[in-house]
């Protein structure tokens, strides 16, 4: 299991590398659970860790956009993808359209990443859907962080089935939402691929400054839990 790291600009995003992180996500955490940045900061970003050697797998959300609203979706994913990260993530409500958007996800031509928001439960056609589609990796995600955890969200057999059933089909599986030490040892009994952080390396909010010692007390309690992360 891998560590995602979400920052929000250069400073952050070298921290979090030098930091133990294993995936650098790039999103405004002021602006919602996908807040996007501005396609010049995520330029910035890429090529701030590239320039020094970093190779850490980049990631970048494209904002809360509604289903509805295919078209501004795909602009922003291919704005977001010309930007030289490795994954664009989208997020996917539970909503009547989610499925048509996940198809044109799927044959936009940039690795994107659907993030399943999961407060108001799954629709598991529409993830059984995705799985089909051939995308890199599949995350659930929470978009009201003050409502508790991404396990307050969901029960530990859904979590359970959509992790194995992701992996089954081939993908990558992410889990994230209001994720903390505390939950270092289920997330190992999970273990999924990667899981995201933002609230737990930050001292305040989620859309304080990144800490660099709750950073690293983080990657001591991953390290510990049960089951250890993925050696860099």
């Amino acid at each position: 299991m891998r560590l995602l790291v979400s920052v929000r600009n250069v400073e952050e995003a070298l921290l979090a590398a030098a930091g133990g992180a294993d995936f650098i996500d790039l999103k405004e955490p002021g602006q919602g659970a996908l807040g996007g940045l501005p396609v010049e900061t995520i330029r910035a970003v890429v090529a701030a860790l590239r320039e020094r050697g970093i190779s850490l797998p980049i990631s970048a959300t494209i904002g809360d956009l509604p289903m509805a609203d295919s078209g501004a979706i795909l602009a922003r994913v291919e704005a977001v993808g010309a930007c030289g990260v490795d994954y664009v993530k989208v997020g996917i409500e539970r909503d009547p359209g989610a499925g048509a958007v996940l198809f044109a996800l799927a044959n936009c031509g940039r690795p994107v990443v659907p993030v399943f928001i999961a407060d108001r439960g799954l629709d598991q056609h529409a993830v059984a859907r995705a799985r089909t589609l051939g995308f890199p990796a599949l995350m659930l995600d929470t978009a009201e962080k003050r409502a508790g955890s991404l396990f307050d969200a969901l029960g530990i057999e859904v979590l359970q089935g959509f992790v194995f059933a992701t992996r089954k089909a081939g993908m990558l599986v992410g889990l994230a939402g209001a994720l903390r030490a505390k939950h270092a040892d289920a997330l190992a009994e999970l273990a999924p691929d990667f899981a995201g952080f933002r609230s737990a390396v930050c001292r305040g909010e989620r859309s304080d400054a990144l800490d660099a010692q709750c950073l690293q007390d983080l990657v001591l309690s991953m390290r510990f839990a049960r089951a250890p992360l993925t050696p860099r």
